[in-house]
């Protein structure tokens, strides 16, 4: 049987989450973050997720609040709220922490992790990726992985609405 409750324990406050990046560093492990909304989550996400876990050991998801989905993408967002789209994301075997952000970008989480490997999908360059000048000039590097062409949540959601 799977321990399905070491799930939540994946999900972290801010202090929390410092505290074990600070464990896992002392371990030797490699720390790769990535971001994003994670609203419906398509095999896309799972695509550029397992890309993102490729680059290191210890893969940290930063989620958007509901508040800052909401200003981003519109009041009829998010479909999923912050604690589903976290429990979610922290039951995939790939991801081994997941916390919420409050703000547009993951900017102060990420100068407060700084992570050794920072990911984004292809629809970024690296002059908009919050935190890339922060993790290159702490010597870490930024990657950007390529989007699964024909997968997106507005795609989803505007395929619902045309149902």
């Amino acid at each position: 049987m799977r321990n399905v409750n070491s799930i939540p324990k994946k999900i972290y406050d801010l202090p929390s989450l410092l505290r074990q990046v600070h464990a896992w560093r002392f371990l030797g492990k490699k720390i790769v973050f990535s971001n994003g909304c994670f609203d419906i989550l398509h095999e896309g996400h799972i695509y550029s997720l397992s890309q993102a876990a490729s680059f290191g050991d210890i893969l940290i998801i930063g989620a958007n609040s509901d508040a800052s989905v909401k200003r981003l993408k519109g009041d009829s967002r998010p479909v999923n709220n912050e604690h589903s789209r976290s429990l979610i994301l922290a039951s995939l075997a790939i991801v081994d922490a997941v916390t919420i952000f409050t703000e547009d970008t993951p900017l102060e989480l990420i100068k407060a992790i700084m992570p050794d490997v920072l990911v984004k999908g292809g629809d970024y360059i690296i002059d908009q990726i919050a935190g890339a000048k922060e993790v290159i000039a702490n010597g870490g590097e930024v990657k950007i992985v390529p989007l699964l062409e024909g997968f997106s949540t507005t795609g989803l959601i505007d395929k619902i609405h045309r149902l």
